[in-house]
C-alpha cells in the first residue's frame, strides 16, 4: 500500500457531525452551495456561546441584545440554557459568556451541572478559549465568582473581562451593563482580538 490511512476516521468519517453542518445541509440543496455555506459560516464567522441559569434569564437577554447589535455582523451568537449546552457547544464556539446567579455563596446549580457533565471532555479540547462572566449576586458575588474562576482555571480558560457582579436589589443599570458586555465580547471576536 503506498498511503498509509493515519486512522480510521480519516477514510470513514467521524462517528457523529457538528449540528450547525447538519442544519446548513437541510438548507442547502445543492452540495456545492453546501461547503461554500459551511465554509463562509462555520470557518469564517466567529460563534459566541452564551448561557445561564434560569433566574438570570432577563440579564442573558439583554447580553444576546448587545452581542447581536447591528454595529456587529461577523459574529453569530447562540443562546442556550446551560441543562441544554454541551462539550460540543462549547468546542464549536469560538468564545462563551457564562452567566449565573449566587446561590449560597456559589455559582447556580445549573451551572455547576454544565461543568460537572463537561469539564473532562473539554480538558483538552479548549485551552485559551476566551470568556466572560456575569453573575446576578444577592450578596457580593466573590463565592460565586471564585467557584467559576477555578474551574475556568482548570480548563486554561482565557477571562477576557472583569466578571461583571450584578448585586443588590435589582437595578435597571444591570441590563445596561449586561448589553455591553455581550456588545464588547462580540466586537472582540469579530475583530479578531481574543
Amino acid at each position: 500500500m503506498l498511503f498509509e490511512v493515519p486512522w480510521e476516521g480519516w477514510t470513514t468519517g467521524l462517528a457523529h457531525e457538528d449540528w450547525r453542518y447538519i442544519e446548513i445541509r437541510r438548507r442547502t440543496k445543492s452540495p456545492a452551495l453546501y461547503w461554500v455555506a459551511s465554509l463562509v459560516s462555520l470557518h469564517l464567522t466567529p460563534t459566541l456561546l452564551v448561557f445561564a441559569a434560569a433566574l438570570a434569564l432577563r440579564l442573558m437577554e439583554a447580553v444576546v441584545c448587545g452581542a447581536t447589535n447591528l454595529d456587529i455582523a461577523g459574529v453569530d451568537v447562540i443562546a442556550k440554557s446551560p441543562f441544554d449546552t454541551d462539550a460540543g457547544d462549547v468546542m464549536a464556539a469560538h468564545g462563551i459568556i457564562l452567566g449565573t446567579t449566587e446561590n449560597l455563596g456559589y455559582m447556580s446549580g445549573a451551572l455547576k451541572d454544565f461543568f460537572d457533565r463537561c469539564y473532562y471532555p473539554l480538558l483538552d479540547n479548549t485551552q485559551g478559549l476566551p470568556y466572560a462572566l456575569y453573575i446576578r449576586a444577592g450578596l457580593d458575588g466573590t463565592g460565586a465568582t471564585r467557584g467559576v474562576e477555578s474551574i475556568t482555571t482548570g480548563l486554561k480558560w482565557k477571562i477576557v473581562q472583569e466578571p461583571l457582579l450584578c448585586h443588590g436589589k435589582y437595578k435597571p443599570c444591570f441590563l445596561d451593563n449586561c448589553r455591553e458586555l455581550g456588545s464588547v465580547m462580540a466586537a472582540g471576536l469579530e475583530a479578531g482580538l481574543f
